[in-house]
């Protein structure tokens, strides 16, 4: 589990510099910036939720390989 919570810390704080960052060094509108800035932070849950999801059936994969062997 401290995998998971390590990984998902990660992928927000690299989202959340990314975004910083784009919004510092892109020489566009305020309206383009929100979008652009919107758009990466809707990327990112979409990414960190797959990603979550595919450690879940990892898990339940492995806990009914486990509950199957002790049967």
């Amino acid at each position: 589990m401290h995998k998971i919570f390590s990984f998902m810390a990660g992928a927000i704080c690299g989202a959340l510099v990314g975004g910083v960052t784009a919004l510092l060094l892109t020489p566009a509108s305020g309206d383009e910036l929100r979008q652009q800035a919107t758009n990466r932070w809707e990327e990112a849950l979409t990414e960190a939720r797959r990603a979550s999801q595919l450690k879940q059936m990892e898990l339940e994969a492995e806990f009914e390989r486990l509950k199957a062997r002790d049967s």
